[in-house]
């Protein structure tokens, strides 16, 4: 449905059921699928690809160019997946040659004022809390929740399943399963609540906690702690997600909890 105060370039790709409110301004090469709706004042730029049954709220701006300067202008995408929201004020920017995109997945909620910046790759129902500011190049994996005002250093990698305490300055990898959080990011604990709620059993949550037992509170360095998880327990998709998170880290992992990691 058609505003007719709306801004629709006519070389846009809109699905014929897509809702556009008043004042919205749609660029060239942009694609819409079926069933979104868009709220007033949204601006959505050149490159950006929208799937189905998304919401965007007022005021967001989606495909705006990178803000790096060793951008030049190539032709490149923001890629966001079906049924996931957009609330009031979100900026997503879109990719450089690095990677080429920029990518929000399925069924993802994305707070007022929350930035996610050029090349990064936010997976399936990720929730990200008001204002979180993720920097460029950032991976966030599936069912991952970041708490509100935390900001996300470039290259991080979040693991999948992950829940961070809000506020929290994350500028190391934090691997799948967990909680972090406190001054200086930490690790807190296994997310066991969020696992339950996605139907992992008693016994899977034991192995991952029993996991991070070696890499968090047995004062071992992460090569020591893998070699011993190899060598002393048995074989999961949990703890082989987790030596290949930690074995492929770039920046490094979270470090466990002591008082003076503050």
């Amino acid at each position: 449905m058609k505003q007719p105060l709306a801004y629709i370039h006519p070389e846009a790709k809109i699905a014929p059921n897509v809702v556009i409110e008043p004042f919205v301004t749609i660029d060239k090469n942009v694609v819409i699928e079926e069933g979104t709706r868009i709220g007033s004042n949204v601006t959505i730029l050149e490159g950006t690809r929208i799937g189905k049954n998304c919401n965007i709220f007022p005021g967001a701006v989606i495909g705006a160019v990178p803000q790096d300067l060793k951008f030049v202008g190539e032709e490149t995408t923001v890629e966001i997946g079906n049924n996931t929201t957009i609330r009031e004020f979100v900026t997503i920017n879109r990719g450089t040659k690095a990677k080429g995109k920029t990518v929000v997945g399925n069924n993802c909620l994305l707070m007022a004022y929350v930035h996610v910046a050029h090349d990064c790759l936010i997976g399936n129902n990720v929730i990200l809390v008001n204002t979180v500011q993720v920097a460029g190049e950032v991976v966030i994996d599936d069912f991952a929740i970041v708490g509100g005002m935390s900001a996300i250093h470039q290259f991080v990698h979040v693991g999948a399943h992950v829940m961070v305490a809000g506020g929290t300055l994350i500028g190391k990898d934090v691997p799948p399963y967990v909680k972090a959080g406190r001054a200086r990011i930490s690790y807190v604990g296994v997310n066991s609540i969020g696992l339950r709620r996605r139907n992992f059993t008693n016994e899977q949550i034991r192995d991952v906690q029993n996991i991070y037992r070696y890499l968090f509170q047995m004062g071992l360095n992460n090569s020591e702690a893998i070699e011993r998880i190899e060598a002393e327990l048995p074989a999961s998709k949990e703890r082989d997600e987790i030596i290949l998170f930690v074995r492929s880290s770039q920046r490094g992992i979270i470090k466990g909890y002591y008082p003076d990691n503050v």
